[in-house]
């Protein structure tokens, strides 16, 4: 019996008790397009799948499966270990984060997030949970829970360097399922991937500056995210840079909180994460970052992973973990996010090609 198409989200709002029946691809190549170096001892790369270009970030459903959102179509995909490829949904607005709780999937797309009761068959009884998120911009939503358990979502600038007329703009927003919606931390221009530092509990967030100041200023930021924080945007970037046009208009009596680490200028962090489930990797001390790349630099710069050790004394060094990602100054891939499954896979999604990458150890 053929399956039936994928509903758009606007009809599982409107019809929650309708199930979603999804598409089928076949499964994908597992050759490497390109070359690709990692730089760890002990670990190796292939190639684990292939879906549309324009993929974001992914998500283990907790059966098995992979979820990717489709940014670039508006669609979220599920990858079936066997390498299928199945559309749970399409026409949403630019799907990005997406999140497994309990029965739930919540989904943040550029206005607002959405829940549904989730099943790999199929998706029921979705409703919004947060609505009215401002558009435009920087349009990338990210969701994730925070170590007090409640729900967290990154919402990026409306410009390069402007104030905001929006409070939720260039902020980490909290949230409740039942609807509570207050502002956590604020000056963060686009930090569009965070993640819980374990030992810690703390919420370690990347943060892509400001433009048009140069090829190396401002740096890129890793923050360390605290309640009430201001991150500086735009009145001030990376360690003590001041903004041309807007350090005289900065607030009086406010402190800006300068970041624990900055990487090279313009290379866009987009993902961070803490693996906890490798046998010689203590969960909090190192942090795999991925770096979309510049697209306003001379000299190109980022299109990798970068290996984050955090040491006993405080101090945060890099190293590469993936590269090739560049040939010379041509664009071969853009690292997006990175995920650690649960038997310890290391996955890596590219949204200039469609590719998703996995690391394994020798």
């Amino acid at each position: 019996m053929p399956q039936s198409p994928p509903i758009s989200r606007r009809a599982l709002l409107a019809a929650p008790a309708l199930a979603l029946f999804p598409r089928t691809r076949p499964a994908a190549a597992r050759a490497l397009p390109f070359p690709l170096r990692v730089h760890a001892p002990g670990w190796r790369v292939s190639l684990h799948a292939r879906l549309p270009r324009g993929i974001r970030l992914m998500v283990e459903d907790g059966f098995g499966n992979l979820l990717v959102s489709g940014y670039g179509r508006g669609n979220i995909h599920l990858l079936e270990p066997n390498g299928r490829v199945r559309t749970l949904a399409e026409g949403m607005r630019r799907p990005h984060g997406l999140l497994r709780d309990g029965r739930w999937l919540y989904v943040a797309e550029e206005h607002r997030v959405s829940r549904f009761i989730y099943d790999p068959a199929g998706l029921t009884g979705g409703e919004v949970i947060v609505a009215g998120i401002p558009t435009g911009g920087h349009v990338s939503r990210t969701i994730g829970k925070g170590p007090d358990g409640a729900f967290y979502l990154s919402v990026g600038s409306s410009c390069n360097v402007c104030i905001e007329d929006h409070p939720f703009r260039a902020a980490i927003m909290r949230f409740t399922p039942g609807g509570k919606v207050e502002v956590f931390a604020r000056g963060l221009r686009n930090s569009v991937g965070f993640d819980v530092r374990p030992g810690e509990n703390v919420i370690y967030a990347v943060n892509a500056g400001r433009d048009m100041m140069g090829d190396d200023v401002p740096r890129e930021e890793l923050n360390r995210v605290v309640e009430g924080g201001h991150y500086g945007w735009p009145y001030v970037h990376a360690r003590g840079v001041k903004d041309p046009e807007f350090w005289d208009r900065r607030p009086r009596g406010v402190r800006f909180i300068p970041p624990v680490f900055t990487f090279t200028a313009h290379s866009t962090p987009l993902s961070i994460r803490f693996p906890r489930r490798q046998p010689d990797i203590t969960p909090g001390a190192v942090a795999l970052v991925a770096r979309h790349g510049s697209w306003n630099r001379s000299r190109k710069s980022g299109y990798d992973v970068l290996w984050l050790d955090f040491g006993a004394d405080g101090r945060i060094t890099a190293r590469p973990f993936l590269t090739g990602f560049l040939k010379g100054q041509q664009t071969l891939g853009r690292p997006v996010d990175v995920l650690e499954r649960r038997d310890g896979t290391v996955l890596v999604s590219d949204d200039y090609t469609g590719f998703i990458y996995r690391l394994t150890r020798a």
